[in-house]
């Protein structure tokens, strides 16, 4: 397991501003399987807003990464990251034609998942990549943390079906969650935690109607 200085990031950063009365970025995290882009789309809806998806099954090394992930994980890593920053510097022209922005994932994601995958000069390499590109980028307004146990997440991977997630183990999911526990503890940025496992805002309209309006509550809250 990576120390809490490797999961949060690059400290002593001033962040950027994205005034919610003008434009803004809410962004829908948590560990893979557990609703983001499902969230992100009924929110997108509802606010007659941008969507951002993560690019995903396009990184050529993913597939062969969950195979060896020694061999592989910077190359999936350097590929999410150009990737990711290129989607999120994007955001700016967006603000001309829409006023928010509802993405499935969160920038630092990105040291995140390197700060497990990555070790020595390659993570050392990594964290300087990062940190230039990080310094251009906003922070969100809102980030929705849905957390839910790795029996769960388990559960709505295989009902998925990709292939190149068939071998996804529990213990690799608890050390994601873990890794998102301990950022969103001191995220400098304002977070709302929801217990994914309690609810199903995807089949059970009484469970998405609420969360649903206890995400724009807190967003109105977060702008005021």
């Amino acid at each position: 397991m990576p120390d809490a200085t490797r999961v949060l990031g690059p400290a002593g950063r001033e962040p950027a501003v994205c005034s919610v009365t003008d434009m803004s970025l809410i962004v829908i995290e948590g560990p893979i399987g557990v609703g983001k882009t499902s969230l992100a789309r009924i929110l997108s809806e509802r606010l007659g807003a941008r969507l951002l998806l993560e690019v995903v099954e396009e990184n050529p090394f993913l597939a062969r990464f969950y195979e060896d992930k020694e061999r592989y994980a910077f190359q999936t890593e350097a590929f999410f990251l150009l990737s990711r920053f290129k989607q999120h510097a994007e955001l700016s022209q967006a603000a001309l034609f829409q006023r928010h922005t509802v993405a499935d994932y969160l920038f630092d994601k990105t040291f995140l998942f390197a700060s497990l995958n990555l070790h020595g000069d390659e993570f050392e390499l990594y964290r300087t990549l990062f940190d230039q590109l990080r310094s251009r980028l906003p922070d969100p307004d809102l980030t929705v943390y849905l957390r839910a146990e790795p029996d769960l997440l388990l559960r709505r991977i295989a009902k998925r079906g990709r292939e190149f997630e068939t071998d996804m183990r529990a213990d690799y999911l608890a050390e994601i969650t873990a890794a998102y526990d301990r950022y969103v503890d001191a995220a400098p940025f304002p977070v709302e935690v929801v217990d994914a496992g309690a609810i199903d805002f995807v089949a059970v309209e009484a469970d998405r109607e609420a969360l649903v309006a206890r995400v724009l509550g807190r967003l109105e809250a977060v702008a005021s």
